[in-house]
């Protein structure tokens, strides 16, 4: 019985398991910062951000972003090793898709301790953040979490 969420064998080097889900590290935080310092991958992760959540292929990535293959595969593996983003396989294509919750858990590292027991002194980053995205933002304890509008 295979399960489902392991990647299959040609997206394995793309897979990190050891990433947390409900706290990020120093060196994790850092391993993300670094994959996003380089401009093709920055404009891939956004890229993936706002086709969230039906991802887009490598080959729509490359065309976009105006790379080489081999090279856009390059930066792909970058940001796969550093959680940001995921692929999975779907028939002879593999769908790259950004994981929203490691980047909001980057987001809450970034953010946590950072009014020292004043929370307006946070208000002005969580109103930038949901001034730039098409969803309600509620506050609770641990981060913000982005939820869609009702249309």
């Amino acid at each position: 019985m295979a399960i489902a969420s392991m990647p299959s064998p040609a997206v394995a080097s793309h897979f990190n398991a050891d990433l947390p889900r409900d706290g990020m590290t120093f060196q994790h935080a850092l391993s993300a910062f670094h994959a996003l310092s380089q401009p093709t991958r920055l404009e891939i992760f956004r890229f993936l951000m706002a086709r969230e959540p039906e991802g887009a292929p490598a080959g729509l990535i490359a065309e976009t972003v105006e790379g080489p293959h081999n090279t856009v595969s390059q930066h792909l593996s970058v940001l796969a090793r550093a959680g940001l983003i995921r692929g999975d396989r779907q028939g002879r294509s593999i769908i790259y898709r950004a994981d929203v919750g490691v980047m909001g858990t980057l987001m809450s590292f970034m953010l946590t301790d950072c009014c020292h027991g004043h929370p307006e002194a946070c208000a002005p980053v969580i109103a930038a953040l949901a001034g730039h995205c098409d969803c309600d933002i509620v506050v609770n304890k641990k981060q913000p979490t982005p939820r869609k509008k009702k249309s």
